[in-house]
């Protein structure tokens, strides 16, 4: 299939949608995503709060004081935060105040303490306060009954120090979709165990979990199965059972232990939806449907599982887990030379930016020989999508960035 063929076949299979909702303690929510609009039950402040340190007043009584000429007011009480005020202000008063705590009847303005000198029960007055100032009054921040968080956020420290605000101890947010994670292949050995002769560590599981997580999803790691049949046809019956969505990376190109398809298509129908590709990388990418479930078998190149992972896994989680399926930040850059697509092939092609003057930024493909380093995305700022129509990028041309992050940007590179 065409990378365009691919994408129509799996929304033909799955419409993603959020997989449902659940209350959770607040302190538990952080990264998960709002399910309900929040209105505000109360003001916020509920009460007319000092901003400074200082002396309550009536503003009037202050007019006209300067500093060679300053008002003089008796000291009718103090008003402490966290307490009802058990004072008045009255024509000639004052009460002494400190920041967040209720504003006493009578007053209507808060003149500083740096503006003042005590002497017992009196206080001089060196400047005219006008009135409401240094005053915070009641629903500044949040007014009683206005939406202030909408369904469909995501909870951040900010969002959560709101709902906290509003006196809520719960949140009602969407569940997260639990994702499968595995790997398979006879050279793949779990990191934490020596490392036998002619094997390698598992890079795919732990990215891609780690991909999981990023897009909104809780992966659950099944750890590395052979290339057997019955033990891998088993352990994704399981994983079916058990998840939302099924990835699995390794064994799915045309060499005689590349099992994976033949044991998609004894899981349940409707069966394998596509098998192949025209992409670089990725081309073995392969996609089953088991009772209205998808299991991604992805490529057993890090590179190739983490790019086809970002292409048409991400997104669907995003949505699943109640977020937006967010299209990647682009830049335009030069190419910083020719780029040649594989023919009929949608081509992606991993690039570093660097910035150059006059010209800006820069666009530097990093080399692909070893297809199969996972250095080749840690290095790479985002990639170059040439479509299959397209001969070549020729060196200096304008191209279009799509980012993996925008930490390198930041940082002036």
């Amino acid at each position: 299939m065409t990378f365009d063929e691919a994408k129509k076949a799996i929304e033909g299979q799955l419409k993603a949608k959020p997989l449902g909702v659940e209350e959770i303690p607040l302190l538990e929510s952080s990264n998960r995503v709002l399910a309900e609009n929040i209105t505000a039950s109360l003001d916020i402040p509920p009460f007319n709060r000092s901003a400074v340190d200082g002396y309550a007043v009536r503003a009037e009584d202050t007019f006209g004081a300067e500093e060679n000429r300053p008002v003089l007011l008796k000291v009718s009480g103090t008003v402490n935060i966290g307490e009802l005020p058990e004072t008045t202000v009255t024509k000639g008063q004052a009460a002494e105040i400190v920041t967040g705590a209720p504003i006493p009847e009578g007053a209507d303005a808060v003149v500083m303490i740096e503006h003042t000198s005590r002497n017992g029960d009196e206080v001089t007055v060196f400047g005219a306060a006008a009135r409401d100032e240094n005053i915070m009054k009641a629903g500044a921040d949040i007014k009683k009954g206005k939406t202030i968080l909408r369904k469909g956020q995501l909870l951040g420290s900010r969002e959560i120090g709101v709902l906290a605000a509003l006196g809520k101890a719960k949140a009602r947010v969407y569940a997260v979709p639990r994702i499968a994670v595995l790997s398979t292949g006879p050279e793949i050995t779990e990191p934490g165990m020596k490392l036998p002769p002619g094997k390698i560590y598992d890079i795919n599981a732990y990215s891609l979990s780690t991909a999981v997580l990023e897009s909104g999803g809780r992966p659950v790691y099944l750890g590395v199965f052979p290339d057997n049949l019955d033990e891998l046809r088993k352990a994704l019956r399981r994983a079916l059972v058990s998840s939302d969505m099924v990835v699995t990376s390794g064994g799915v190109s045309v060499g005689p232990k590349d099992i994976v398809p033949k044991t998609l298509s004894m899981l349940g129908e409707p069966g394998i939806i596509l098998s192949g590709i025209a992409i670089k990388p990725g081309k073995p990418t392969t996609v089953a449907s088991v009772a209205g479930k998808l299991v991604f078998s992805l490529p057993g190149h890090p590179t190739s599982a983490l790019l086809t992972f970002q292409l048409f896994v991400r997104p669907l989680i995003q949505v699943m887990s109640g977020r937006k399926a967010e299209k990647p930040i682009e830049v335009k850059a030069f190419a910083s030379m020719r780029m040649f697509p594989a023919k009929g092939r949608r081509t992606f092609i991993m690039v570093k930016l660097r910035q150059e003057k006059p010209k800006g930024l820069i666009a530097e493909p990093i080399p692909t020989a070893l297809s199969g380093a996972i250095t080749t995305l840690a290095k790479a700022d985002g990639f170059v999508e040439i479509a299959e129509d397209v001969q070549f990028i020729d060196a200096g041309e304008p191209v279009t960035v799509q980012l993996f992050k925008t930490e390198s940007l930041l940082q002036g590179n």
